[in-house]
């Protein structure tokens, strides 16, 4: 006899939940490189957003909790100190408009196969990630006096980000 995965008993093929567990982190990426930072900024935003992966994993949605637990399971558990390599993709706006396609997708198939509390906590929790992403760190100004907590490009991922996802 054959478990089920927990994604087939939710209504997802194998595409499907990869595609929606695999999200998180690429928002996480996105956000991030939105505007380059130096390495110790880049780690902080890195960091928030996995904490936020990491705690939707008490969400009381179990799309939600089903995907963080995923997302975690291929990062790392910053509970645990696992730390995941930080990925900086060669063309920041090129890897944001894939990602925002992407968003795009899953918020076509969750309105199809999901509930709508279940789609709606998934997608809310998308932009949460996001926003802690582009607010963890502050860049521009003199030994972290000054500069912007979001710049204009992360601004503009996250509002982008969230528009798609409110369809």
């Amino acid at each position: 006899m054959t478990d089920v995965p927990l994604y087939a008993k939710l209504g997802f093929t194998d595409a499907e939940w990869g595609l929606i567990a695999g999200l998180p982190q690429s928002v996480l990426t996105a956000a991030s490189a939105a505007t380059h930072d130096s390495a110790r900024k880049t780690r902080a935003e890195v960091a928030a957003g996995l904490d936020r992966i990491s705690d939707a994993r008490a969400s009381a949605s179990q799309l939600v909790s089903a995907a963080a637990s995923a997302a975690v399971g291929e990062a790392g558990d910053p509970e645990l100190g696992e730390e995941p390599p930080v990925i900086e993709p060669s063309d920041p706006a090129g890897y944001a408009a894939d990602v925002l396609g992407r968003a795009a997708e899953v918020a076509t198939l969750l309105s199809i196969k999901a509930s709508a509390a279940d789609a709606e906590t998934y997608k809310h929790w998308l932009v949460e990630i996001a926003d802690e992403v582009v607010g963890a760190a502050s860049t521009g100004g003199v030994l972290g006096i000054g500069g912007d907590t979001v710049t204009e490009n992360e601004r503009t991922f996250r509002d982008d980000l969230a528009k798609i996802l409110a369809g």
